[in-house]
């Protein structure tokens, strides 16, 4: 079989599977999450975060002094 010339034996081969059926799971159900926010207008935490972030006071220029 292809596993045994892996070197990889059955119950391994298992876990792994399992572990990638999650894996995928867990991204298409985010992945209809955030699309589905974009639809309804609604801001998703990734860009929540992020104009959090760029909203925050901006250091000051170089070379101008501030009082």
């Amino acid at each position: 079989m292809l596993w045994n010339e892996l070197g990889v034996s059955g119950g391994t081969a298992l876990i792994v599977l399992c572990a990638l059926y999650f894996v995928v799971k867990w991204a298409v159900r985010n992945g209809i999450r955030e699309a589905h926010e974009r639809m309804a207008g609604e801001k998703g935490w990734l860009r929540r975060g992020c104009e959090k972030i760029l909203s925050e006071e901006k250091p000051s220029e170089p070379g101008k002094a501030s009082n």
